[in-house]
Parts: structure tokens; C-alpha cells; sequence
């Protein structure tokens, strides 16, 4: 029996278990880690089936190194990207326009506020709300190794049908305003999501105003992995 291989996999539970139970001081760090565990495992498993004889053992710190720096590379695209986001949006975010969320998998998360960026049952966006997106449009153009996902979502005033064609729309108003400032087409897809997924109760108007959005995911993209 080949003893390199449960202590490879061991390791690399360890260092997985330590992601969840420490608390890095930046995502930078956090996805240092976690690539690290996760380069470990698949390193332990390629490493045992190529070479019984401690290639497990091997293989998990060659994927922990790759996979640390590899998490870590992506931490810190996305740290920057967060800072700048929120830098620039600071007087949309103070007046609750607008909100710039990190997200687990480090991914971003941009909500819009309907109420300033839409006029009712409307997809063509509001001219002062012009000036946000095209703020958003030059950081994404200044961190292209991301894809971008938008979003549309309605209360549940009016028929359900209705309500997904609406969000679509709008969703795919944003995605036009941002290739018009030069933001690829390639990296981005939209989806209308209706009256789904309610951030509060439809039964107040400050619960449906909340429900109103448009929300850009920012994911990074597969060229981290070929870095």
C-alpha cells in the first residue's frame, strides 16, 4: 500500500479546512488559499496515478504552489477591480443608487437601483443615470480578464409574462450602453429574471422598490487559468 497518497489528500483537507475556518485580511489572501487546497487535491490524484511511488505526495505541493498563486493572482485582479468600483461610484453608493458587493467566489456583484436608472415600465435608461454606467464601462474596459453577466429583475406588480419581458429589456439596455463605450460583446450575457429571487416581501412599496434592479455579475475569466 502506498502511504503518500492519504497524506497528500489529508494535507490538502487540512489546508481546505483552513480557508473556512480563518479569516485571510483581503480576498487576495483567501483565494491564495483556497487555489492552494484545491491545487493540492488535484495535484495528489494526477501525481498517484501517474507514479504510485510518492508521485501523490509529489503532485499535491506542486498544485498547492500552482494553485496558491494561481488563487492568489485572481484575489488580487479582483481586489483592485472592487477598489475601483468603489472609488468611483462612492456619491451612487452613498445615495443608495447603486451597490458594489465581493462575492465568495470572488466574484462582484454591481446592484443598480431601477427607480434612478429606469422610469416606470421602461427600458430605455434615464440620461442622468448615463454617467454611472459609463463609469462602469471604464473600469470593465481597464479589467478585461472578466466576464459580465446582467441581470434584470421586477416586483410582482403586473402578470408574470410581462414582468420577464421587462427585465429583459433592461437587461439588455445595459449590455448595449456598455459595448457603445467599447466594453466586447464577447465577454458579456444577459438575462431577464422577472419578478424571481426577491431581495424583500412585494407586500410594501419599499420592498418592491428594492426588488426593482439590475445586477451585473463580474466573474474572472478563463485566461487566469492559462497565466
Amino acid at each position: 500500500m502506498n502511504h503518500h497518497r492519504p497524506i497528500a489528500i489529508s494535507a490538502a483537507v487540512l489546508l481546505l479546512a483552513s480557508c473556512a475556518t480563518t479569516t485571510p485580511q483581503n480576498k487576495t489572501q483567501q483565494g491564495g488559499m483556497a487555489g492552494a487546497a484545491i491545487g493540492a487535491i488535484a495535484g495528489s490524484i494526477i501525481g498517484y496515478q501517474g507514479d504510485h511511488s510518492g508521485g501523490a505526495l509529489r503532485g499535491a505541493l506542486a498544485g498547492a504552489a500552482i494553485g496558491g498563486a494561481l488563487g492568489a493572482g485572481v484575489g488580487n485582479y479582483m481586489d483592485k477591480q472592487q477598489a475601483e468600483f468603489e472609488r468611483q461610484l462612492a456619491a451612487e453608493r452613498r445615495s443608495h443608487q447603486i451597490e458594489v458587493e465581493r462575492l465568495r467566489n470572488e466574484n462582484l456583484k454591481i446592484t443598480m437601483n431601477s427607480e434612478v436608472s429606469f422610469d416606470l415600465n421602461s427600458a430605455e435608461i434615464n440620461p442622468p443615470f448615463r454617467t454611472t454606467l459609463d463609469k462602469v464601462a471604464d473600469i470593465l474596459n481597464r479589467y478585461p480578464r472578466t466576464t459580465i453577466r446582467i441581470l434584470g429583475y421586477t416586483d410582482s406588480t403586473g402578470s408574470e409574462e410581462y414582468n420577464l419581458h421587462l427585465s429583459s429589456r433592461r437587461a439588455q439596455s445595459v449590455a448595449w450602453y456598455l459595448q457603445d463605450r467599447n466594453v466586447a460583446p464577447s465577454r458579456i450575457r444577459t438575462e431577464g429574471r422577472g419578478e424571481s429571487n426577491p431581495r424583500a416581501s412585494n407586500a410594501t412599496a419599499a420592498g418592491r422598490q428594492l426588488n426593482r434592479r439590475v445586477e451585473i455579475l463580474i466573474t474572472p475569466d478563463q485566461s487566469f487559468q492559462q497565466s
